[in-house]
């Protein structure tokens, strides 16, 4: 009778345990999560065209930056050639154009979290 209680203890355990263990898992498992919208307190407008072309900065090629209270970061989170042909006659290229960014500065290279290219006076 003693073996019949402690198999039946052991029953109580084992599936108790594998319960536990399968919410734990289930907890764990990655969560699908829809990507806050970008703070509209926080935007800024900026001047934006390619660094080395428009900006001075170094390096070889052509690469997006922006400028800021007259200092020019390079952008993170997009690119020049998401943004049209960068070397059309108004693109970054051959052009400082404006844009309405949020982001931040981090190791001298501006993190864009949210950037819309403005029409130029021209397009308007």
């Amino acid at each position: 009778m003693t073996n019949s209680k402690y198999t039946s203890c052991m029953k109580t355990a084992i599936v108790s345990f594998l319960l536990i263990l399968n919410v734990v898992q289930m907890d764990a498992q990655e969560k699908d999560t829809i990507p806050s919208a970008p703070n509209k307190k926080n935007f800024i407008i900026v001047e934006t065209a390619c660094g080395e072309c428009q900006f001075g900065l170094p390096g070889k090629g052509c690469h997006l930056a922006v400028r800021i209270d007259s200092s020019a970061y390079f952008v993170d989170g997009t690119d020049i050639d998401s943004h049209g042909d960068a070397h059309a006659d108004d693109g970054f290229c051959n052009a400082i154009r404006k844009a309405r960014v949020q982001g931040t500065i981090v190791n001298g290279r501006f993190k864009i979290t949210s950037f819309q290219l403005l029409p130029t006076a021209s397009s308007k």
